[in-house]
């Protein structure tokens, strides 16, 4: 009965500490896993394979290890660290890896974040802020980082304003987050940092926002943070169809501009007092384009004559990325049982989905 189960292979350099995260094209009901580093050196009590299925809680997992002899023993997940093994589907919600404590916050433009320990992460994550007691104006929000050292990074936010309160002595709750894969949707939702006003306008966000030139875009900005003209109003020409802005210069990953004359409206301020956070909605800019899969993509020419793709016109002119186009990656997240300080180490994977399953064991654990 093996006609439609799925198996899956491969390895990777473990960068130590913190969960690992193995993306698939499904979701596997079967894992195992073995550290060939540990496997050939054995020392202490080192866990040199594990091994997990659905039968077992997400975060448990079935572990070899060497304790002067091999020793087996049946882990259980932590209070939500994935100790184990745990599965995944990135249907419609973020998957976040462990928490690793915040030491402090700078105030400072960009701000630096020290962690209490090594966070492994790299320039070009994404990660989220919570618990941040000062600064619970930034506290939720998304942050695309620049690795500065093994334990500190800097967010693109300015903290360095009047009703910002630095962060340090590691306080309780403080944690930060990677996010597993971050862009669920393309060109999808992003927060805004910083807007330029003027006969055009800049847009700057806090991560990459993956917009086009010739991107309809439109606005939701809370008044306490200003700039609430930009947010879509009616369309005086169009009864009930909103006035949206299109992007016309793509300055960087982060950066854009929009063909909004906005000389007059009120300036953008993210200096907004904590006593404004409680029910407070962050500024946000998102993709209103027209097509969600497929289609020829815009890429600065006009829209019209249609283009020719093999030879042939297309019935259709060339498309915006709508905000609709979901990420559905799936897989499985090595915990810290096994990751924990293996820096360095080789790792080998295997993981399954069977398509027959013959009962479920009861009274084993």
């Amino acid at each position: 009965m093996a006609e439609y189960s799925k198996m899956a292979h491969g390895s990777f350099i473990s960068p130590g500490s913190g969960a690992y995260p193995i993306f698939l094209s499904f979701e596997p009901d079967f894992v195992q896993v073995w550290n060939l580093t540990a496997a050939a050196t054995p020392s202490g009590t080192t866990s040199v394979q594990e091994m997990w299925n659905s039968f077992l809680l997400e975060g448990d997992g079935l572990v070899t290890a060497y304790n002067g002899g091999s020793t087996n023993s049946l882990i259980t997940a932590g209070a939500g660290v994935p100790t184990g093994i745990t599965s995944f589907r990135a249907a419609l919600a973020l998957q976040y890896q462990n928490p690793i404590q915040i030491a402090t916050i700078t105030k400072a433009s960009a701000a630096v974040v020290t962690t209490g320990a090594n966070h492994y992460y790299s320039t070009g994550d994404v990660v989220v802020l919570e618990g941040i007691t000062g600064m619970q104006q930034i506290s939720g929000m998304s942050f695309q980082i620049t690795v500065t050292g093994a334990t500190t990074f800097t967010i693109p936010w300015n903290t360095n304003q009047s009703n910002y309160t630095a962060i340090s002595g590691s306080p309780v709750g403080a944690v930060v987050r990677k996010l597993s894969y971050p862009f669920l949707y393309s060109p999808g939702v992003s927060f805004i940092s910083a807007i330029t006003t003027g006969s055009t306008t800049t847009i700057t966000t806090t991560e990459a926002h993956n917009f086009v030139v010739g991107q309809e875009v439109a606005f939701r900005i809370p008044p306490q943070w200003g700039t609430i003209q930009l947010n879509s109003q009616n369309n005086p020409k169009v009864p009930s169809s909103p006035v949206y802005g299109f992007v016309t210069t793509v300055s960087s990953a982060t950066s854009f501009i929009v063909n909004i004359d906005s000389s007059y409206f009120t300036p953008f301020n993210s200096n907004v007092p904590t006593s404004s956070v409680p029910g407070l909605s962050f500024p946000q800019v998102l993709g209103v384009g027209d097509v969600n899969t497929g289609g020829v993509m815009y890429s600065g020419a006009a829209f019209y004559p249609s283009p020719v793709v093999n030879g042939f016109s297309t019935i259709n002119g060339p498309a915006i990325s709508g905000s609709f186009v979901n990420n559905t990656r799936n897989g499985f997240v090595i915990g810290t049982n096994l990751m924990t300080g293996s820096s360095g180490n080789s790792f080998y994977w295997q993981a399954y989905y069977h398509d027959y399953s013959n009962g479920v064991p009861t009274g084993a654990f």
